[in-house]
């Protein structure tokens, strides 16, 4: 069966680098930590946690920038999600009866609806019941598809609209969703992605988890640590990407810029843990995505982690790069240990990294690893100073609590 090539030729990047994706390409390429302490922003919360680390945004888009009409029913992780899918779909020059029409979709994604709205709204109904009820919009801003649905109706959407979440692999399988729907010939562009608030509960709950960095509370800009002996946990934060696909014939038929090819995708679940994938796992959805692209091990020029600096997740995920690509070493490292954890849009965040070090052919190192674990020993990691490398095809990686695997294999773009 004939399939479409599916194409990048746009991206819309909220980091905790600020609004842009310039903003963020500049902190990876200086080394530069976004984690921060957020003892005094926890406030009175501080002492129950033992993290006190995450990467915050410091730089949030503006709700007025949201039509009023639309922006009543928009908690704060809509909004970045609605800056993202603006910012795409303007790098993307798309033309403005485009957006609207039948095969323009949206396959979008977060983790839960706004917490923040979420908290609001009980503390509202908990302590003022009798004073003042929820307004009548919070369903619209704490519901799983807020983000899908907020930014299809500001937008004026009328395609196919998916909402995923599955955790810290959503925006990899929006992703790869929307590459799918595109390449049957389902649609023509989608927007996909997604947003994740940093909220007090997400840090508690990794906290809980024992899956949270707490040993450098006081000194946030050293972890996390990506595959490094003396990684302690995770580190949360925000942010909330988009990328605007399409099909190749989509794309130059009015003359887009291309970016890159999304030329292979995989996502499948190990039910042997709900905590973490295992290496057989991992290396089953590795290969599935390179077969699905039609691509060897030794034609990967780059693998981005998913790499979270838990203990036990970056053995499993070690151990399996290694074995995929073993017989040629491949450049590796994660992006984590600059930007934190932004659990839905890590995947997003990180596509988007990888296309840009494509793009300049140097490659950016796992920041704070300075000793590899010895699961990890083995992998090619990036110098500190980076490196320089011909990148024509890269594979992303994405892995979820519950077991969930998702891989992307992303290519050079060549007619």
């Amino acid at each position: 069966m004939n399939r479409n090539r599916v194409v990048i030729t746009g991206y819309g990047i909220v980091s905790p680098y600020g609004i842009g994706a310039e903003k963020m390409f500049d902190g990876l390429y200086a080394n530069r930590s976004a984690v921060v302490n957020i003892r005094e922003w926890l406030g009175p919360r501080a002492p129950a946690y033992h993290s006190l680390v995450a990467a915050p945004l410091q730089e949030i888009p503006d709700p007025r920038d949201v039509p009023r009409t639309f922006r009543r029913n928009m908690g704060p992780l809509a909004v970045i999600a609605y800056r993202s899918c603006v910012d795409a779909i303007a790098h993307a020059a798309v033309p403005a009866g485009a957006v609207g029409s039948p095969g323009f979709g949206i396959v979008y994604s977060s983790t839960t609806g706004s917490a923040e709205a979420l908290e609001e709204s009980f503390r509202v109904y908990i302590e003022d019941t009798l004073r003042v009820l929820p307004n009548s919009g919070s369903f619209f801003k704490i519901m799983s598809h807020t983000c899908t649905a907020n930014v299809a109706h500001a937008l004026g959407l009328r395609g196919i609209a998916y909402s995923v979440s599955s955790a810290c692999a959503s925006s990899t399988q929006a992703i790869g969703i929307a590459y799918d729907l595109l390449r049957r010939g389902a649609q023509e562009m989608i927007l996909c992605g997604g947003s994740e608030e940093l909220h007090p509960l997400a840090v508690l709950i990794f906290d809980l988890l024992q899956a949270a960095s707490w040993k450098y509370n006081d000194r946030p800009t050293q972890t996390p640590r990506p595959f490094d002996v003396q990684r302690d946990g995770t580190v949360c934060s925000a942010g909330a990407g988009a990328l605007l696909l399409e099909t190749e014939a989509s794309a130059r038929r009015r003359n887009a810029p291309i970016l890159g090819e999304i030329a292979g995708y995989a996502t499948n679940i190990d039910p042997t843990s709900m905590a973490q994938s295992s290496q057989e796992s991992i290396v089953a959805c590795i290969r599935a995505a390179l077969a699905d692209a039609g691509v060897r091990p030794e034609d990967v020029d780059y693998v981005n982690a998913h790499a979270t600096a838990t203990v036990a997740g970056d053995i499993s995920e070690g151990l399996a790069i290694e074995e995929v690509f073993g017989g040629r070493p491949v450049p590796v490292s994660s992006l984590k240990g600059h930007m934190g954890h932004a659990l839905a849009a890590a995947g997003v965040l990180e596509l988007v990294g990888s296309l840009e070090m494509m793009r300049r052919g140097r490659l950016v190192p796992s920041l704070n690893l300075e000793t590899p674990c010895p699961e990890a020993a083995g992998l090619n990691h990036i110098p500190h100073a980076g490196l320089e490398a011909r990148v024509r095809c890269f594979v992303k990686n994405s892995f979820a609590f519950g077991g969930i695997n998702a891989v992307l294999v992303v290519k050079e773009y060549a007619e």
